[in-house]
């Protein structure tokens, strides 16, 4: 099936010669994986994402997505190739507010590439099968699962090869974070995009067939050369 990621001696810091905060040598995940990646707060979990998704460059390494190495593409080229194959679900959701839930998701549609005609369709569509049935409600007036439903939506839109989720349910208590990460790996399943979560709660590792320490991958430096 190849890859929907692929790591390789990647580096970061953020200021020259400052320290470290990533240092990977290999990691990768299958097409069509589920994969949780654990660690603390403060251990470049959120750098890593940031890294894969081609929002910070790195000091060394490569990272390619769907066999595409992020470092060949600058500017627009990026942006269009991160809107079409990496969803993103974030633990604030950074949903647009002003604008409704189908609104939403037909953002990430415009960003992805796809024909402008199907957007509607395809976001209230989306919604629907995530059980959300107010696709015109504004995002503000929406409950906290709801509004996570919207996100979910916008991240699996454009069917992407990998989707990444950042501490998906930290503001949910128990139960709903269970039912919230069963809707995101359905979602993920049915556009047969691969999913990389992060998470620092140990309640998630009984739903992921591969855990990964972000200990056991990250290994940083004092200082950058």
């Amino acid at each position: 099936m190849g890859s929907a990621l692929d790591i390789k001696d990647l580096s970061f810091s953020y200021r020259p010669g400052g320290p470290e905060v990533v240092r990977v040598g290999a990691f990768g995940v299958e097409a069509g994986a589920h994969v949780l990646l654990t660690g603390g707060s403060g251990t470049g979990k959120s750098t890593l994402l940031q890294l894969i998704c081609g929002l910070l460059e790195p000091r060394t390494g490569v990272v390619r997505v769907a066999g595409t190495d992020l470092s060949s593409l600058r500017g627009g080229a990026r942006d269009r190739f991160r809107g079409a194959r990496i969803g993103m679900i974030f633990q604030t959701f950074n949903l647009l507010h002003g604008f409704s839930a189908a609104e939403n998701v037909m953002a990430a549609l415009m960003f992805g590439g796809s024909p402008a005609k199907g957007h509607r369709e395809r976001a209230v569509s989306l919604l629907a099968e995530l059980g959300l049935d107010r696709p015109d409600a504004r995002v503000e007036e929406l409950s906290v699962g709801q509004q996570q439903r919207v996100a979910v939506a916008r991240a699996v839109a454009c069917s992407p090869a990998l989707v990444l989720a950042d501490e998906p349910t930290a503001s949910l208590d128990p139960e709903n974070a269970r039912a919230a990460m069963g809707l995101i790996r359905r979602a993920c399943g049915a556009c047969g995009a691969a999913l990389l979560c992060v998470s620092h709660d140990p309640a998630m590792v009984s739903g992921f067939e591969r855990c990964v320490a972000l200990g056991e991958i990250n290994r940083p430096g004092a200082a950058a050369a």
